[in-house]
This record gives structure tokens, C-alpha cells and sequence, in this order.
């Protein structure tokens, strides 16, 4: 069996790397060329054209792959050459980040040779653009407060996309944030403030979108997403300054205000099992989570 070629994703792979996306298209915050792009390297995920579908190798612990993304038909090419080739290899076949719908599609294939375990830690949180904008209703009714605060606060307040004027500010601001969050002595923040400065550095050639709130004339927070799919736009980043208050209910709603209406859904990414942040992502009542889940062998 030929040793398929992992590499691991440059700039110059982003339209081949979408193109697959593009085929088999998710709700999961991984299934874009920015976030494997940006977290690759941290995680030292590498990626290979495996039967013309796209796979991702994670070579940490245990060899693990992604779910082939493509044509069904040259999925299930795939999978059946990772199968061969974990057993060639006289490793366990293991698939990381497998949704439910993906799962789906496996067991109708093979059923009952596959079991899933899925982790609640890494579960996408996607929202209601609409209730997201609106933040109408008796539930939402404090974020409501939260940010008529902040309005009354900082009356001279401004909302702006990201763009050539503003983003050295915006990085400027990221390594303040970065400071007064302890992240030097955090590996995980710290990899996410690289993931984040990077994602600034390089908006333009990754395709992303940005917005930046301002109070008093200086930068209080800022976020960056972009679509994951025809009808889900994903929030990688959000940064607000947790002393400004209302910043962070602020920038989320400016930002889908004018970035993100013309999408059913927002994919605010997972909680990492962090308890601040799942209090924070449950009170703003996710449509639903996209779950993700470890697939392996039936003993």
C-alpha cells in the first residue's frame, strides 16, 4: 500500500483545503481552512489527499485521523483505506472530531462496526442569528441590560469592521488582553493568543471578517469569524476587556448585526469544558450544540 504524503497546511493549500470543506460541508467549527491552518501549529496536525478526499492526521498520543471530507463515494474510498492502512500499521483505526451526522453516514455503511463516544467538552454552541441580533425575550433580558449599560457608560461608543486602520490597534489591544489574563503562564492561552494575533496579522489572506468596538475613542474589544457553511457563520475569536462592562455582550451583538444576517446560524465554537465560559455560552440559549466524538472499532 502506498504511504499516503501528510503535510502540514501552508497558506499556499487554502483553496485546496476549502474546495474540500466546500464538498462536504459542516457545522463544525474545524471544517475551515483557518482554524487548521491557525491551530496546526500547536497541535501539529498534518493534512493528505487520501482517494481525492481531504484527511487530517493528528500523530500525537494515538495516531488518529479525521472523517474524510468529499464525495460520498470517495469517502467511503477513504475510510476503507485508513482501515487498511491502520491495520497494515498494527494500530487501533481511530476518528477524531466526527459529528453526528458524519457518524450517520459511517454506520450506514458498516453498521454496527463502529461505536461513537462523544465529548461534551468540544461541542460547538450555534445560535439563531436572528435571536443573537435581536436579543429579544424575557431570557435574554439581562444581556439586554448589559448592554444598555455600556451605552449609557460610553455614549460616544463606535462600532467598525476590521480593516487596514484599525488592526495594529487590534493587535495592540490582543497583548494588553493577553497580559492581564495570566496567559504566559497558560500553555492553552497561550497557544489561543498566538491563534489570535496571527488571525489579525494575516486577515486579509485568510479571508476573515472582523469588528471592533470603541469606547472613549480607544479599542475595548474586537472578534473574527468567518462562513463555515452556506448557512453558518463561525466566531473564532473574541476578545473584550472584562473591566469595560457590557464590552463582550456589545461586540457579540454589533458584530452579528452587521457581519453575519445573511446566515441562519452562529457557531460560537465550544467551551473546552472551561465553567466560566459554559455558564457564559448556555446563557445566550444555543439553537443546538454540534456535537463531536471520538469513532472506534466495535471490540
Amino acid at each position: 500500500m502506498t504511504e499516503p504524503t501528510f503535510k502540514r497546511p501552508e497558506l499556499e493549500d487554502k483553496e485546496i483545503i476549502s474546495s474540500y470543506f466546500e464538498k462536504a460541508q459542516s457545522r463544525s467549527c474545524e471544517r475551515t481552512f483557518v482554524n487548521v491552518y491557525l491551530w496546526s501549529r500547536h497541535y501539529k496536525v498534518q493534512y493528505a489527499i487520501i482517494e481525492d478526499t481531504l484527511v487530517f492526521r493528528d500523530s500525537g498520543k494515538n495516531l488518529s485521523f479525521t472523517y474524510p471530507a468529499g464525495e460520498p463515494e470517495n469517502v467511503k474510498k477513504a475510510l476503507e483505506f485508513l482501515m487498511e492502512y491502520c491495520k497494515e500499521k498494527d494500530v487501533p483505526f481511530i476518528l477524531y472530531n466526527v459529528t453526528p451526522h458524519m457518524f450517520a453516514q459511517l454506520d450506514k455503511w458498516y453498521p454496527k462496526k463502529f461505536f461513537i463516544e462523544y465529548n461534551r467538552d468540544l461541542a460547538d454552541y450555534v445560535y439563531e442569528t436572528e435571536k443573537l441580533a435581536s436579543l429579544a425575550g424575557k431570557k435574554l433580558h439581562g444581556k439586554r441590560n448589559h448592554i444598555n449599560k455600556f451605552k449609557a457608560l460610553y455614549p460616544d461608543w463606535s462600532y467598525e469592521p476590521l480593516n487596514d486602520d484599525n488592526v495594529e490597534d487590534c493587535f495592540q489591544m490582543a497583548l494588553k488582553w493577553r497580559n492581564k489574563n495570566g496567559c504566559e503562564d497558560d500553555p492553552e492561552k497561550n497557544a489561543e493568543m498566538c491563534v489570535t494575533l496571527n488571525s489579525l496579522r494575516l486577515y486579509k489572506e485568510l479571508g476573515l471578517k472582523g469588528g471592533v468596538l470603541k469606547a472613549d475613542g480607544k479599542i475595548v474589544a474586537f472578534t473574527v469569524g468567518e462562513p463555515v457553511s452556506d448557512d453558518t457563520f463561525v466566531v473564532h475569536i473574541e476578545k473584550a476587556f472584562a473591566e469595560v462592562d457590557g464590552a463582550y455582550p456589545m461586540i457579540n451583538q454589533q458584530f452579528v448585526q452587521h457581519e453575519c444576517m445573511e446566515y441562519e446560524y452562529v457557531n460560537r465554537e465550544e467551551d473546552t469544558g472551561a465553567e466560566g465560559l459554559r455558564k457564559a455560552k448556555l446563557s445566550y440559549r444555543p439553537a443546538f450544540l454540534e456535537e463531536k466524538g471520538i469513532v472506534k472499532e466495535m471490540e
